[in-house]
């Protein structure tokens, strides 16, 4: 029954629908099937060049050509065939070998040749290496390149804010200054750390039937190295083979990649709440945009609603991926079925994260860095060059200079007179003296123009 995106149940079929089209063909349960027909066709193939070649060698052309057509590009699966196949057998994995059998029986393949379909498979077999696919899909196309595209942006915004001096706000108060890049880039390094960290994780499969021990392979070919094939198997599909299984692939793999994803999204989440304080703060200004509301009452606002949803969405995405971290690696003895239900909210997860970078791009396109606001706050701050001051008084050893200082500065106003007139009292060697003297909270930030730059020219 076809429901309206009005009536889904969740917002990302249903509000934000046109974001996530490309997360849907990989997660939907399309996307699931199409890739079971694909380790189907994939499994068949090689047990025609390997253990079934003498059994599979009178297999027509045709059903040649559907099965490797299929294993390189299943979109020509017949999803809704597949799914009505279902309705009867109450089981999605066997409907997939079903339809498949048609598929080959309609251009000539024999009863025989037939058998080897779903041989020797488990459902977890064909459904581990199902999943691993779609998230190596996912990653690739979808969470690594808009990673990298957000690293760029927040890259290109630290450059060209490098030198522009910002007041810190530590415990959210004032501190010493940095530069609008410098904070900037200290979130595209921590991103580019967590996306290599995604990158690295091995995405696993296995291939060895019901219990992990090749029972029925060896039972049917007892002389073919069961292991090794499955490994070659494996790897062509392009995952790393898992020797060591029960029933299932144990989804140590899949914690491990839910859990990069987890910290990738919690610097992002992180940096929208660092964006969400400056806009408020007045330090950026967001671009109206014709037509659009920010308030249904207040006709003035322009609400930061991009940096909102992002950090909405991520909370929700490390939500799902936490509980996956910690039960999908869970299961009773050889196999229980908690896993299966659990699995196919994997897209929903990633849905929540894709949803989240398309946001924070929106939100970073609308920006503009209000100078004049930020040079105002550092020239209300004088107070944070005491930092400088008694740190150069201890390196001349003049005793107790964290105390003056803290007497001088805590707890009243400190204006660039009051600054001057002390450091002028101050036993210091001229040329430091003057050096101080000249300072001002706008050129007090150290070296983090050059930082920002994160080792690229100017």
């Amino acid at each position: 029954m076809h429901t309206s995106f009005t009536d889904a149940l969740s917002p990302l079929d249903g509000r934000y629908a046109g974001k996530l089209a490309e997360v849907r063909h990989i997660f939907s349960e399309a996307g699931l099937m199409r890739e079971r027909v694909r380790v189907e066709c994939t499994w068949l193939l090689a047990l025609a060049a390997g253990p079934a070649e003498q059994a599979l060698r009178e297999l027509p052309d045709a059903a040649r050509q559907l099965l490797v057509e299929l294993s390189q590009d299943p979109r020509r699966a017949d999803v809704a065939a597949i799914k009505q196949i279902e309705t009867r057998t109450n089981h999605d994995v066997k409907a997939v070998e079903i339809w498949l059998r048609n598929e080959l029986s309609s251009r000539g393949a024999s009863a025989a040749a037939l058998e080897w379909t779903h041989f020797a498979c488990t459902s977890e077999d064909i459904n581990n290496l199902s999943y691993a696919l779609m998230l190596k899909n996912a990653r690739a196309t979808l969470l690594e390149p808009m990673l990298a595209d957000l690293g760029s942006k927040i890259d290109a915004l630290a450059a060209r804010h490098a030198a522009v001096g910002m007041l810190a706000r530590t415990h959210g108060q004032t501190a010493s200054p940095t530069t609008v890049g410098k904070e900037l880039a200290n979130v595209a390094a921590r991103l580019e750390a967590q996306r290599a960290g995604l990158a690295r994780v091995a995405i696993l499969g296995k291939m060895n039937g019901a219990v992990g021990n090749f029972n029925a392979h060896v039972a049917a070919l007892p002389r073919v190295d069961w292991p090794a094939f499955s490994a070659a198997f494996v790897e062509s599909l392009g995952l790393s083979s898992n020797a060591y299984t029960t029933q299932i692939e144990p989804h140590d793999w899949i914690a491990e990649y839910c859990h990069a994803l987890m910290r990738a999204n919690t610097v992002l989440l992180d940096f929208s709440r660092d964006m969400w304080s400056y806009i408020s703060l007045g330090y950026f200004k967001q671009r109206a945009i014709e037509g659009e509301v920010g308030s249904s009452t207040m006709p003035h606002k322009v609400n930061p609603i991009d940096f909102e949803n992002a950090e909405g969405n991520f909370g929700l995405a490390n939500a799902l991926l936490g509980h996956f971290a910690d039960k999908l690696p869970v299961s009773r003895l050889q196999r229980d079925l908690t896993d299966s239900t659990v699995m196919r909210n994997l897209g929903v997860a990633v849905g929540h994260a894709v949803l989240s970078f398309k946001s924070l791009s929106v939100g970073l396109s609308k920006i503009d860095l209000d100078g004049k606001r930020v040079a105002e706050d550092l020239d209300r701050a004088w107070e944070v060059l005491g930092e400088a001051v008694q740190t150069v008084m201890r390196a001349h050893g003049i005793p107790d200079a964290y105390d003056k200082l803290k007497i001088f500065s805590r707890g009243r106003p400190v204006d660039e007179s009051a600054l001057r007139e002390f450091i002028a009292s101050l036993t210091l060697p001229p040329e430091d003296k003057a050096r101080l003297l000249e300072l001002t909270p706008g050129a007090y930030v150290g070296l983090a123009p050059r930082l920002a730059l994160r080792g690229r020219r100017p």
